[in-house]
């Protein structure tokens, strides 16, 4: 399971260096992709490939799922890790993100997620003081 927030800097080659809890669990090849919310999301290749799955599912014959698979493989790229734990971001994703330098790296269960920090301290902002509404409105019982 992948947790916890990171603060980090990506380099001007676009190297990011992913945190040590992470890499034993991402393998030596995993995905990173556009996510949502103006983020990128990065996935373990067992969670992309059950994503995958799920994905293919949907109808060909519905323009919003083709729209959204197409935009989403359009910019996934296969990762892997070099000798410093840094992955390099292309730059479609980083202007994707908005990442200038520092960055945020955030473990979302499943899935992995960089986010600029400038972005993220405002997303974390807002839902910090909506946490215990959003909780009430999922109905999550602790």
């Amino acid at each position: 399971m992948l947790m916890g927030e990171y603060q980090h800097s990506i380099d001007s080659k676009g190297r990011l260096i992913i945190p040590a809890k992470f890499r034993s669990q991402l393998g030596d090849h995993f995905v990173i992709t556009r996510g949502l919310d103006g983020c990128l999301f990065g996935y373990p290749a067992s969670e992309w490939q059950a994503l995958e799955a799920k994905l293919n599912h949907l109808p060909l014959t519905k323009r919003d799922a083709r729209a959204f698979v197409r935009f989403f493989y359009s910019a996934a790229t296969e990762c892997e890790l070099d000798k410093q734990g840094r992955v390099n971001i292309p730059s479609t994703l980083i202007k994707h993100a908005a990442i200038d330098k520092k960055c945020v790296i955030v473990g979302v269960s499943n899935r992995f997620e960089i986010w600029s920090a400038e972005r993220w301290n405002k997303f974390a902002d807002e839902a910090e003081q909506n946490f215990d509404q959003l909780a009430e409105d999922m109905d999550i019982d602790f």
